[in-house]
């Protein structure tokens, strides 16, 4: 089985604005004359983590990775009451892609993402597939209306009733059959952070709490940190309930753009967070998809079997 490569420390760093009052944290690390690939974090809000640096062979790969707009050490942080969220939404993100990509002087990358980090992957190869040399999909997302009605209402709750009871402690009862992600973006924007922190700090909690095949206590502390969990669940509010900003089935249907580049899909078949219906639909029409459907796995992508097919894909691409 691959495992991760060793630690490695980033060889280059620093912020790059981006408009808008937003400043991106970027990272290089590996070999500066390798294959560029870029990390693209799950959320979205979730930022970088140094165990990503370590998906890919640094003697082969340029690795770039970066916090999306409001999250990490990009500033400003969606845990500060000056964060606009108005300008943090799925183009804008594209858009940085973009700049980030031209900053650092690469013509093309492979694109490394999951969970979110999958949506953003689709859109910007979509968008940009020029640019784009290989996709590697983890936890595939599209964003459409039944992904999001599945994990905030009602639907992984069936699986995990205890979790979902602490996600919907919260909410008001009278108010416990109505649209939930409406009703968190009340609480997570009320001003009192009596009220939004422990909002966030649920709806973070839920995640965590789904993410594992086997939940792990250490997990669902990491998500429950109050800077943290503010930030991801202000900006995943944000992202859900407008839909990505994308038009239904959108990264579906126009997944034929994306002919002639190279991708594969990993994905958890016991993913509760992003149900393994979506990477089966998605590769029935993204050409040339190769499907690794993972038996004994959920969310994360450091669960064995998912880890295994990841480093696998990275190593068979940086040759190419």
């Amino acid at each position: 089985m691959r495992v991760l490569y060793p630690e490695i420390e980033p060889s280059d760093q620093g912020m790059l604005p981006v408009g808008d009052g937003n400043a991106l944290y970027w990272e290089e690390c590996g070999n500066p004359e390798g294959k560029p690939v870029v990390f693209l974090h799950g959320g979205p809000g979730g930022g970088i983590i140094p165990r990503y640096r370590r998906l890919f062979d640094p003697r082969r790969y340029r690795i770039v990775l970066f916090d999306q707009r409001g999250c990490g050490r990009s500033t400003p942080h969606c845990s500060s009451p000056e964060a606009d969220l108005s300008v943090n939404t799925t183009w804008h993100l594209v858009a940085d892609l973009e700049l980030l990509r031209e900053a650092r002087g690469i013509d093309r990358w492979q694109l490394f993402g999951g969970s979110w980090g999958s949506v953003l992957a689709l859109a910007y190869a979509e968008t940009h597939p020029e640019r784009v040399t290989e996709l590697v999909l983890r936890g595939v997302a599209t964003l459409r209306l039944k992904e999001i009605q599945w994990l905030y209402g009602g639907g992984a709750a069936c699986l995990f009733p205890e979790a979902w009871s602490r996600f919907l402690a919260p909410v008001p009862y009278a108010r416990r059959g109505a649209d939930l992600v409406e009703v968190y973006h009340e609480l997570l924007h009320h001003p009192d952070p009596d009220v939004h922190g422990p909002a966030a700090q649920a709806w973070s909690r839920w995640e965590g709490e789904t993410v594992k095949f086997t939940p792990r206590e250490e997990v669902v502390a990491a998500f429950t940190e109050p800077e943290f969990a503010l930030a991801i669940a202000r900006i995943e509010n944000h992202y859900f309930r407008h839909g990505g900003w994308f038009t239904e089935d959108q990264l579906i249907r126009e997944a034929g753009k994306l002919a002639g580049i190279p991708c594969v899909l990993v994905q958890g078949r016991y993913d509760a967070v992003t149900p393994a219906t979506t990477a089966w639909e998605l590769a029935q029409v993204l050409p040339g998809a190769d499907l690794r459907m993972i038996g004994d796995a959920g969310h994360a992508f450091d669960e064995p079997g998912t880890l295994h097919e990841l480093i696998s894909a990275t190593d068979r691409f940086a040759s190419d």
